[in-house]
């Protein structure tokens, strides 16, 4: 099987991160552990569930090809969720310290994974698809979409912008 058919499980967690570098320590430990990969979205920062299906589809097409952005699986799921080329805003995407609201990515799936990241997040059935008008105004900011280009396409559209942002790192590698 090669990455671009790589599947994913994708959870949605809540969890506290006192040091960015130690918890990403113990994520990968646990990704090693389990030979997978283990990539944390930030929710606030995405789209929906859409978002990071389409980040990991890209990130997955883009290793299989040989020419990834980034030396890593992980980062290069930031990266198209963030639609840059630039790791330090894509790091943005992943976890933060303080609370944090993540769509938790494990690909490919592995028994007993989820049962290890519980010891560090706590998964939840929150539906976190809603982009109510703060998240829209920050999402707005993060694509640079345009109210003109909001005006145009209409606003139950927006989601549809902010995915766009994302198949566009494909074009200005």
């Amino acid at each position: 099987m090669t990455e671009r058919e790589l599947p994913c499980e994708i959870y949605r967690a809540v969890f506290t991160v006192d040091d960015n570098a130690a918890f990403l320590q113990e994520i990968r430990t646990i990704a090693d552990e389990f030979e997978t990969h283990i990539i944390l979205f930030d929710a606030d920062r995405l789209a929906g569930r859409d978002h990071v299906e389409a980040a990991l589809r890209h990130a997955r097409r883009s290793w299989a090809g040989g020419e990834p952005i980034a030396n890593s699986l992980e980062m290069e799921a930031l990266l198209y969720a963030a639609g840059t080329r630039q790791c330090q805003v894509a790091s943005s995407f992943g976890i933060h310290p303080g609370e944090n609201r993540s769509y938790v990515a494990v690909c490919p799936p592995a028994p007993g994974v989820r049962d290890r990241l519980a010891g560090l997040v706590r998964f939840v059935d929150d539906d976190w698809e809603e982009i109510d008008p703060a998240k829209r105004a920050l999402l707005a900011e993060l694509f640079a979409i345009t109210p003109e280009e909001v005006a145009v396409v209409g606003e139950e559209r927006f989601r549809e912008l902010v995915l766009e942002r994302v198949a566009l790192l494909d074009v200005y590698r």
